[in-house]
């Protein structure tokens, strides 16, 4: 067992990110230490690579990065019972304090004393990462292994989707991201009649018919509410899933929702957005749910029932796959809204 490893790290309070060595994480008798296969780039790390407002408040340098991967496990803590080295993993990254007020209502995933791996204490873009055993999730061996690098985004969007009725409901995501895309995919494979699509990068728009949006509409050159009325005939969709944080795609959102229907936002602003409270959610009578993360551990038995049952193609997602320490042209791509989902390989080998 090596006591240093390569990692992706955040070392000074600046812009950008460097390949570092450093040692491998110790485990307490509660811990797993996991050897990290496949890590995926999550738009909160594009943030901190960025160095924006948000970044500067939260990351606390030097810190090594990543929350979405999957690995085999290297070794357990003497309390651990559940995993054993060898097994192949992922993790539930956010981790609960377990005695504040939501943790004992079972809103784990909202607790006020939340850490999350990866942004503050030390992450999966690196060969090991140190996980607590509670936050382990073993992956079911009908799962490949590129899509187990991708189940905290899965379950930010199986969260949303599946946060109220879908089963034959007309649906808009706003906003195709990567979570966005997913979202279209699992809408569409719990039911949904019409799932309507609003992104201004081609690219992306592309890829929202692939992962199976029936009308994807460009809100820069077309009214959108407009479109989605007259396919609604007149009366707007039953479900808004919210996932670019755009204050104007949030707008359009709200004008499209029908009278009675569910907003579930996930998107997060940078800015105040001003809403029309009175005729589009008041009038309305309709339901706004605000989404964070993914509910311990409900989601993550969805998403994994949905996986093994084959009903997601998510490939559309999939292009780019890199050795981790050419990491700048990966962050080059998604921030030019050019990729969807690229995962890297910390032993350097694509697979």
């Amino acid at each position: 067992m090596p006591s240093t490893m390569k990692a992706l790290r955040k070392m000074q309070p600046a812009r950008g990110l460097s390949f570092e060595n450093a040692a491998v994480p110790s485990i307490g008798p509660a811990d797993v230490l996991v050897r990290v296969r496949t890590a995926s780039i999550c738009g909160t790390d594009l943030h901190i690579y960025g160095w924006d407002r948000w970044s500067q408040g939260r990351i606390k340098p030097p810190v090594t990065l990543g929350h979405e991967f999957c690995g085999v496990v290297e070794r357990v803590g003497e309390e651990v019972t559940a995993v054993k080295a060898g097994d192949f993993v992922s993790a539930e990254m956010h981790v609960s304090c377990g005695h504040c007020h939501q943790c004992r209502l079972g809103e784990a995933h909202i607790c006020q004393n939340l850490r999350i791996i990866g942004i503050d204490q030390d992450g999966a873009f690196a060969e090991f990462v140190k996980i607590p055993a509670s936050n382990i999730w073993k992956l079911d061996p009908a799962i490949p292994e590129h899509y187990g690098a991708i189940l905290d985004p899965l379950g930010n969007a199986v969260h949303t989707v599946l946060a109220g009725a879908i089963a034959g409901q007309t649906v808009l995501v706003t906003g195709c991201g990567p979570i966005g895309l997913m979202s279209i995919a699992v809408a569409k494979a719990c039911g949904s009649s019409t799932v309507f699509a609003t992104e201004t990068n081609e690219q992306r728009r592309a890829m929202a018919k692939k992962m199976g949006a029936d009308v994807v509409v460009n809100p820069a050159g077309t009214d959108a509410v407009a479109r989605i009325k007259a396919e609604t005939g007149g009366t707007g969709v039953d479900v808004l899933l919210e996932m670019s944080g755009n204050p104007a795609a949030i707008q359009q959102g709200f004008r499209a929702l029908r009278a009675g229907g569910r907003a579930s936002l996930l998107g997060i602003p940078t800015e105040s957005v001003p809403l029309d409270l009175v005729n589009d959610v008041i009038f309305k009578g309709a339901t706004v749910q605000g989404i964070y993360g993914r509910r311990m551990y409900g989601t993550w038995v969805q998403m994994t029932a949905l996986l093994k049952a084959g009903r997601l193609n998510l490939e559309p997602l999939f292009g780019e796959r890199t050795p981790m320490e050419k990491f700048e042209n990966a962050f080059a791509l998604l921030q030019g809204g050019l990729a969807g989902k690229i995962l890297m390989y910390p032993d350097g080998i694509k697979s």
